[in-house]
């Protein structure tokens, strides 16, 4: 993990992305890029380029101001730390600054202001999930503690999750204890028996690690909804992170049906780590 981009909005809850990536870069000697988007308004965009000139350089001579005040941290202290300003409308390009910028994840708050009112129905968070191609961490509260020892992904056993698995393990293998592969059965006509929920982690793990080596990191929930069996299974598991797999710009994988990576971000006290499935 070499470079980690934050969007902010000078909120509480950015800094508390903030805050998580300044942590983790200072344990992978990291680059943070610090990006901020001016949200210009509909009646700016069809102004005339005079009008519209002068009320970049407003906006942006504000946002140089705000972000050196934000950017006033004693935890930012030793930190390299780069500014960003970009002039999009909405955060669904995010992707693209990263991209140009080779960033390793993408950090951001749940619920700051100017534009990021809810989690993901709507939201500017959900866009950038759907449109990114890098793994976006979300952080919820001030995480106090940025240590990811036990890591919970849930998983439906199917050959195109495979590789959101094996980029798990491979992110996580030096600093987690423990991943474990979480699958929800669920009472209605998706219930499968325990056979045959047996030969999928069987033929899933041959197809993934060519071994059955980690078959014991599996475990099978029973509950009435993906997003409550998963989250039961953190809290028991002491877990402290969630990692859900996306679809990319169909948002989260076809087996999460409904809002259920919405309800697993929204209802978690823990970080949610998106990972783009291939």
């Amino acid at each position: 993990m070499k470079k980690i981009i934050v969007p902010i909005d000078f909120s509480e809850h950015s800094e508390y992305a903030l805050k998580t990536a300044a942590t983790l870069a200072k344990k992978h000697d990291a680059e943070v890029l610090v990006l901020h988007m001016l949200e210009m308004s509909t009646v700016a965009l069809t102004a005339s380029d005079e009008l519209l000139g002068q009320q970049a350089v407003f906006f942006m001579k504000l946002a140089e101001k705000k972000f050196k005040d934000f950017l006033d941290k004693d935890y930012l202290k030793g930190v390299n730390v780069t500014p960003i300003i970009k002039h999009f409308k909405v955060f669904s390009e995010v992707n693209d600054v990263a991209k140009e910028n080779n960033v390793d994840i993408i950090i951001m708050g749940s619920h700051g202001s100017s534009g990021i009112q809810e989690m993901f129905i709507g939201s500017n968070t959900e866009r950038v999930v759907r449109n990114s191609e890098i793994p976006v961490l979300i952080v919820k509260n001030n995480v106090v503690d940025v240590n990811f020892d036990v890591i919970v992904l849930a998983t439906d056993l199917e050959e195109e999750s495979i590789q959101s698995y094996i980029n798990t393990r491979k992110m996580f293998q030096d600093v987690a204890s423990k991943i474990y592969l979480v699958h929800v059965n669920l009472p209605n006509e998706r219930f499968q028996s325990t056979t045959e929920l047996e030969k999928k982690a069987v033929h899933f793990f041959t197809k993934a690690d060519r071994s059955l080596n980690h078959l014991e990191d599996l475990r099978f929930v029973s509950d009435y909804t993906v997003d409550d069996g998963i989250l039961h299974f953190s809290n028991k598991s002491k877990a402290d992170l969630i990692v859900m797999p996306t679809h990319g710009r169909k948002g989260l994988a076809h087996f999460f049906q409904g809002s259920v990576g919405e309800d697993v971000v929204n209802h978690s006290t823990l970080p949610v780590l998106t990972i783009k499935m291939e």
